[in-house]
């Protein structure tokens, strides 16, 4: 095993090249890997170590909760200040609960931003999420039914904890969760321009070169705890040193957590619950432009797993082939011999209105564009694809869609044909105040959206089938974008009269044809 971690800290480096990283493995509360390379900041000549400030991102979002359960064991407690900051939004309202498991229904507030048109690179605070908030008028689904990430859920959570309490959201991480656990130098770090140790995050790639990131967003509870290597190793270690009292914070923010209906959902109080090599997981993901960051808790083993880097490569890919190493397992790999299926091809998933595009990504392996980012689905003996999160399989009455995680099943109705070319125009969203301009000149479609944050820019669109698009979102306010939106146009006595806009993270969205 310990050969096996050895060659993972020596290959790490190249295997997801950047400006720098830093990794921790431990077992039963001990540390196994402690490892730090590279640089902080590349340009001043900064080195990465593991006490090196990083941007834990959405890693946050346990904290948060864990500041919830800390402060109010009941947080129904909270609903009231979470329906007051949600004054104009019609029929069943979502609770603290609901937040905290993402199961709101409500659109992701930086995914309607691009809605609103604001530009990848613009300030994004406590103005620009007041105003987001304030305005939702509908959900996606109702409160409990479903799972959609959605970022302001745990900004609304942390609000209301300050409501509350009468303290500031930083006190209350600093008294309930890094005081307790030892993590001498986490704080809250909403403003995300600049961190004091002057760590600094990369876009780019080892082949093109990397840039020093340009961030304006100010987090709160979503996403803005800056935690160093050791800080989040005294996280794991006070984790392991509390997991026998059922009262500790974790065993709390990890206990099973449901749909409305039973049905188990794999995301609750902040954390991802799944399975990796056969054994049960807790863990997230942290993303911005120039940081990925991932953790993994396996508490039957007492195994944990951080990998932080100060640039945009796969941190989860990262942390999975750590826990590969320590446990002697190897990840999977398809079968290239497996047959391509026939089903390939574009569909639309009919409670979403979402576009579905399967093609082949390599022998043995698909790709799904539906979520908010593709998916690669490895092909079965029994002729379906898939992993624990998302399974295609073909029956007599066509390709259904399964998605766990998301409590959602689904027939994927084939889009066959060629789209229409007259959708040019200008469409407008009542719920929103913005617009959605549509150009056909010289016979190429493009798309681009405008509203109160400013005018976003024109892109090329993809056309999927009748009447079905795609406009691609490739760089948003957050490092990971909404993914492509489906452009669902909608026709009355032959003409377009409207369009219906989704993503993943922000679905059905009426726009109605004003010019």
């Amino acid at each position: 095993m310990q050969s096996r971690l050895d060659q993972l800290i020596h290959s790490i480096p190249r295997a997801y090249p950047g400006p720098g990283g830093a990794i921790a493995v431990l077992r039963a509360g001990e540390v196994v890997v402690r490892h730090a390379w590279g640089y902080a900041h590349a340009e001043r000549r900064i080195p990465f170590t593991p006490a090196s400030l990083f941007r834990i991102c959405s890693i946050t979002k346990q904290f948060t909760c864990g500041a919830m359960l800390a402060t109010c064991p009941d947080p129904d407690v909270l609903d009231p200040a979470i329906r007051a900051r949600l004054p104009l939004l019609e029929g069943p309202l979502p609770g603290a609960r609901h937040l905290a498991h993402n199961q709101s229904g409500l659109r992701d507030y930086w995914a309607l931003a691009m809605l609103l048109g604001s530009p990848v690179e613009a300030p994004f605070g406590d103005a620009e999420a007041g105003r987001l908030i304030g305005a939702t008028r509908s959900l996606q689904f109702a409160p409990g039914t479903r799972f959609s990430y959605c970022n302001q859920n745990f900004r609304l959570l942390s609000d209301a904890l300050e409501a509350r309490s009468g303290r500031s959201f930083g006190e209350l991480l600093d008294r309930h969760l890094f005081g307790p656990a030892g993590m001498e130098t986490a704080i809250l770090a909403a403003d995300t321009r600049a961190l004091p140790d002057g760590t600094e995050g990369y876009e780019g790639s080892q082949a093109a070169g990397f840039r020093a990131a340009e961030n304006r967003i100010l987090w709160t509870g979503d996403a803005a705890i800056a935690a160093s290597l050791d800080d989040m190793i005294a996280w794991e270690r006070h984790l392991d040193a509390t997991r026998e009292d059922p009262q500790a914070l974790y065993t709390r923010l990890s206990v099973p957590v449901t749909f409305a209906d039973g049905a188990p959902a794999p995301y609750g109080f902040g954390l991802a619950r799944g399975r990796e090599f056969g054994r049960a997981i807790t863990g997230h993901g942290g993303a911005l432009r120039g940081w990925r960051s991932h953790r993994l808790h396996l508490a039957e083993e007492r195994i944990s797993v951080v990998v932080l880097f100060n640039h945009i490569a796969d941190a989860a890919g990262a942390a999975l082939d750590a826990l590969a190493a320590l446990l002697g397992e190897a990840r999977p790999q398809p079968d290239p011999g497996l047959p391509t299926p026939e089903w390939l091809g574009s569909y639309r998933e009919p409670e979403t209105g979402l576009s579905a595009r399967i093609d082949l990504a390599a022998p043995g392996r698909l790709r799904l564009r539906f979520g908010q980012s593709a998916e690669w689905l490895d092909l079965q003996p029994d002729g379906s694809a898939g992993h624990a999160r998302t399974r295609l399989r073909a029956g007599p009455e066509g390709l259904w869609m399964e998605r766990p995680q998301d409590n959602h099943r689904a027939r994927l109705i084939p889009c066959e044909g060629t789209p229409s070319p007259d959708i040019g125009g200008r469409y407008h969203a009542a719920e929103l105040a913005a617009e959605l301009q549509v150009t056909t000149e010289g016979g190429v479609a493009y798309g681009g959206f405008s509203g109160p944050l400013g005018q976003g820019r024109m892109e090329l669109l993809e056309p999927i089938g009748p009447d079905l698009w795609a406009l691609p979102c490739p760089r948003a306010l957050d490092h990971a974008p909404p993914g492509d939106w489906t452009l669902a146009f909608r026709r009355e006595e032959g003409r377009v009269a409207g369009v219906r806009v989704g993503c993943w993270l922000a679905r059905g969205v009426e726009y109605r044809r004003v010019g």
